[in-house]
């Protein structure tokens, strides 16, 4: 790839753009606003605020057609085994598609499929959501607790946290993820078994993390009240595993579905989105995935020059290969979004984290970036220093609503103010003229000036995006994290990577099975390398003693 003609004009352009700031780009376009935003639904996006020229741009998405990403795009939406390592489709937009266009995957349609999971869905929510459905002891269900890890853990619970402002008001939902007993000891804690119901999400049933909580939930459960009987009125599981589930006391009719072309990050919008529909309800449920198709239609649809996921998409590569970044911010100014960024790490770096070509060979250029973030203006506190005056080059997306759902006071101006002020500080800076007059302005005099000065300069011409958003609501959510997923899809692409398999999380699993065993025997083990034998053998030391 790196031999190209469009990666090797990228090059020479990147060091033709080196010195020059965007205080100047503004300058000779009065018009640069307009021509570099776009809006598709309730998203507006304003890219303006890069180092780009619209030579730039050409030249990205020159880069962009030479890696046939329009082809791609509509292998992934045929339902073709991209995927190509684990021999499967990539679906999740099947997931949210909102016609009765058939999805073929080996010969069979799996609209329908999709259409009857989410039947049972709504039933099964309406059920507990009403009240009909009861503990053991009669009384309605008021705290749901889902029990996944990765994707059955971090989507889903993005998504409730962000619409908080919909949910049951009488219904409290809580995600347990970790190993570590702390979490759900501390969750089970605030829990009464008799109004408690579960969700168990493992595809396999088997996802050691997850079973390991859902065994102490069950074991808590008979502790505290609760007969094996009644282990199917209080929990249900989103698996594909019939035997497992039945064995673990579910009834099976209360198991819902989802397919092995849905990946774990991108399966919120599947049965996985369980804990969402019975918080918010299915009809919210719904339009979180009409957000998602609508996004779906514009990067289908959409040229790349004016495709929101390709320019994204292609902006990032730039900064990533042409400018030497290697971590993007994300920084949502609203906290029903704090947990957004968490989700997008996932995406992102699970998908693109990858060092080997589609063909096998090993990469000879940087793929994923380092994906971080807070919510704002928390934020602010913390590490924006590093962004104003560090020396790492950090791209970064600022997210705001432009209506809140809490509009108390003059808050929300002053969140508005503060996103906008970030941005603005971030791209001109402070130049050393002007802190100088601002310095004599305030009556300092030249030794206090010669001291301060340079520590108050501000180079600026820091990259940003700003996504804003009319209304935090189901549909420009769902249209939010489709837009994401589509601009991991197009840079892997590009890339020549493989978005969809994540091999790397094996090894970790693997040597965990090993070295519980022989932590289980409690013998000193010399099975390792020096390190690892003395970290086993520190731990059985301080067990035993």
């Amino acid at each position: 790839m790196k031999e190209s003609q469009s990666w090797r004009r990228l090059e020479e352009h990147s060091r033709e753009m080196a010195g020059r700031h965007m205080r100047d780009l503004f300058a000779a376009d009065p018009h640069r606003f307009e021509r570099f935003s776009l809006k598709v639904g309730d998203i507006f996006l304003d890219y303006s605020k890069n180092r780009i020229t619209q030579e730039t741009l050409d030249l990205l998405f020159a880069l962009l057609r030479e890696s046939e990403v329009e082809q791609w795009r509509e292998r992934m939406f045929r339902g073709e085994k991209i995927n190509f390592t684990e021999r499967r489709a990539v679906l999740h937009t099947a997931l949210r598609q909102q016609t009765d266009e058939p999805v073929y995957v080996d010969g069979h349609d799996v609209i329908p499929d999709i259409r009857a999971v989410l039947d049972r869905m709504e039933d099964f929510c309406n059920r507990v959501r009403s009240g009909e459905w009861t503990g053991y002891t009669g009384m309605r269900i008021t705290d749901v607790v889902n029990l996944g890890i990765g994707g059955s853990d971090l989507g889903p619970k993005t998504v409730t946290e962000a619409l908080k402002p919909y949910a049951h008001e009488s219904i409290r939902t809580h995600f347990v993820s970790n190993i570590d007993a702390t979490h759900i000891a501390e969750t089970l804690k605030l829990l009464d078994p008799a109004t408690t119901l579960f969700i168990v999400a493992s595809k396999s049933f088997t996802t050691e993390e997850t079973m390991t909580n859902a065994n102490t939930a069950r074991r808590w459960f008979l502790e505290h009240g609760g007969a094996e009987a009644d282990i199917s009125r209080h929990f249900v599981a989103v698996s594909t595993n019939t035997e497992a589930v039945r064995a673990f006391g579910i009834d099976t009719g209360n198991m819902f579905e989802f397919w092995d072309w849905v990946g774990g990050r991108y399966s919120v919008w599947s049965a996985i989105g369980l804990p969402v529909a019975l918080s918010v309800g299915m009809d919210r449920f719904r339009a979180f995935l009409r957000g998602g198709w609508e996004m779906d239609r514009h990067f289908r649809t959409a040229s790349p020059e004016h495709n929101m996921p390709m320019i994204l998409a292609m902006i990032g590569i730039w900064y990533n290969n042409f400018c030497g970044a290697e971590t993007h911010a994300v920084m949502p100014y609203d906290q029903y979004l704090r947990y957004l960024p968490m989700h997008l790490q996932q995406v992102d770096m699970e998908s693109n984290g990858k060092r080997i070509t589609r063909d096998g060979t090993q990469v000879e250029w940087h793929t994923g970036p380092v994906i971080w973030g807070e919510a704002g203006a928390n934020g602010q506190h913390s590490f924006y220093q590093l962004l104003h005056q560090g020396t790492h080059l950090i791209s970064a997306d600022f997210i705001l609503p432009m209506q809140s759902h809490n509009p108390i006071g003059n808050h929300h101006d002053r969140l508005v103010a503060n996103c906008i002020a970030q941005t603005e500080a971030l791209v001109l800076g402070r130049t050393a003229d002007e802190v100088r007059k601002d310095m004599l302005a305030s009556g300092c005099g030249e030794d206090e000036i010669a001291a301060l000065l340079p520590h108050k300069v501000f180079p600026g011409n820091f990259p940003t995006n700003s996504l804003l958003i009319d209304k935090l609501t189901p549909e420009s959510l769902g249209a939010l994290i489709a837009l994401y997923e589509h601009k991991v899809f197009v840079q892997g692409i590009v890339w020549r990577v493989n978005s969809f398999d994540q091999w790397g999380v094996e090894l970790g699993k693997h040597l965990t099975g090993r070295i519980e065993a022989e932590i289980a025997r409690g013998e000193p083990v010399t099975s390792h390398g020096q390190s690892t034998n003395g970290l086993i053998n520190y731990y059985l030391g301080h067990r035993r003693s």
